[in-house]
């Protein structure tokens, strides 16, 4: 078949613009609404979207004034919406930083037994000195040290998904015999962050393992990519850079020993869509006027690690801050919104609205062709397999893509027109199964 697009369908509360609970259509409490999250759920699963896809952290983002705050436990949210939708993944965020192997693998498990293999794993290492208040600790780790621990806590968590074997359970009523326990493998598993002992009590689930999905782009996140990750989310302003993130990425995987066709690439894009480009930019005029720029002044301080009251809204960023190398918290997303601001000399005024969108992801305003046409030209130039789609105001957003955007794109032979027969969310990303590390192949030597 030809090669078509994978769509994932990123969620947050009332839509990724920071003002968009300011708008008369939105609820600015649907964050905390399992409805909310249900008719967008059946929404994208009507666009027929890949999967989709729900932010964490176990802290408190921001400033309570800034937006809605706070949100559902995704794995518990995702264990509902799999009730509501019967093809479209399920995809959590869940931190490696502040999480046990044992039970994290236990609850994705849950969830992609649940739903008939649609779950996936968002994998972060928890960027913040907030988040690391909340576990007892007085600073972040080392940007190094989480990832490190991050490979370890993934290796762990396969064995344990592997530690039944698929045909474990026999269920032989007659002979009074269950299971079988030769097909139990307690990882026994004794490394530099944790020590976990015996099998999991969730049998091997329908897709072997949730698909694997990273976000980072410093070079520890594409090096911990490389070797794990089955999809990619990644912040891109331009499609050059976009390609060459494209290129060095799929080369690594290549050298990671991996097929560079089972890592989808998913550039985040904030649509803001009109009629006309003069009413998509209106639109995007309408969300800028309204919001508030101290919080945006708060946000750019702690993310440039720049001392309180030291931005001015109507200069330029400073000439000396410091290097990427220097910086333990969110790395890339440092670099790229650090560029972005040299490169178009703009303001911190006009950098916060540039932001406010979609934090450093690409936003887009202007008719649905044009939209079309902008995610044509990336996945055909080698700069993506697919996209993130961020509405920048639900769940108005959403409808609007779906419905003017999806049929342009299937009338050009890049997105599936149906579902077609159920299938696993790793099937519908063009994965295999994964094999059981513990099972041997025909005529391969024994375990050690």
């Amino acid at each position: 078949m030809p090669r078509q697009l994978h769509l994932n369908a990123f969620l947050m509360n009332t839509g990724h613009h920071e003002a968009s609970w300011r708008l008369p259509e939105s609820d600015p409490s649907a964050h905390v609404d399992l409805a909310h999250y249900v008719r967008l759920a059946r929404t994208a699963e009507r666009g027929t979207f890949d999967s989709l896809f729900l932010a964490d952290g176990p802290q408190l983002w921001s400033s309570v004034a800034q937006r809605p705050a706070g949100a559902l436990e995704p794995l518990t949210l995702l264990t509902a919406l799999a009730t509501a939708t019967e093809h479209i993944g399920l995809i959590a965020t869940a931190s490696t930083s502040y999480n046990s192997p044992y039970n994290l693998a236990r609850k994705f498990a849950s969830l992609d037994i649940i739903s008939g293999g649609r779950a996936g794993w968002n994998i972060v290492t928890t960027a913040g000195a907030e988040a690391a208040r909340n576990f007892g600790l007085d600073a972040e780790p080392a940007h190094a040290e989480r990832y490190a621990r991050a490979a370890e806590f993934v290796d762990v968590a396969l064995k344990l998904w592997d530690s039944w074997e698929d045909d474990t359970i026999v269920a032989d009523k007659a002979a009074g015999v269950w299971g079988d326990d030769t097909k139990i493998h307690p990882p026994r598993h004794r490394g530099r962050y944790f020590s976990v002992e015996g099998a999991l009590n969730v049998p091997r689930t329908p897709q072997g393992y949730p698909l694997l999905v990273q976000a980072g782009s410093s070079d520890d996140g594409k090096a911990f990519a490389a070797r794990y990750a089955e999809a990619v989310f990644t912040a891109q302003q331009t499609i050059e850079d976009a390609r060459a993130f494209y290129a060095d990425l799929k080369s690594r995987t290549v050298r990671a020993g991996r097929d560079p066709e089972h890592v989808k690439v998913l550039p985040g894009i904030v649509p803001v869509l009109g009629s006309t480009e003069a009413e998509a930019r209106a639109q995007e005029e309408l969300l800028e006027d309204h919001i508030v720029h101290r919080h945006g002044v708060d946000h750019l301080e702690r993310l440039l690690h720049l001392p309180a009251g030291s931005l001015d809204l109507d200069a330029e960023l400073p000439a000396d801050l410091p290097p990427e190398s220097e910086i333990e918290g969110a790395k890339s997303r440092y670099t790229l919104v650090v560029e972005l601001a040299r490169r178009e000399r703009l303001t911190v005024r006009r950098l916060i609205g540039r932001l406010g969108g979609g934090r450093g992801h690409l936003t887009f305003a202007g008719t649905p062709e044009q939209v079309a046409d902008a995610i044509e030209t990336w996945f055909t130039q080698g700069a993506a397999d697919g996209f993130n789609i961020m509405p920048p105001v639900l769940p108005s957003g959403l409808e609007l893509f779906v419905d003017h955007v999806v049929p342009i794109l299937r009338a050009r032979g890049l997105l599936r027109t149906a579902y077609g027969p159920r299938a696993t969310l790793r099937e519908r990303y063009g994965l295999p199964r994964p094999e059981n590390q513990y099972v041997r192949p025909a005529g391969a030597p024994a375990l050690v």
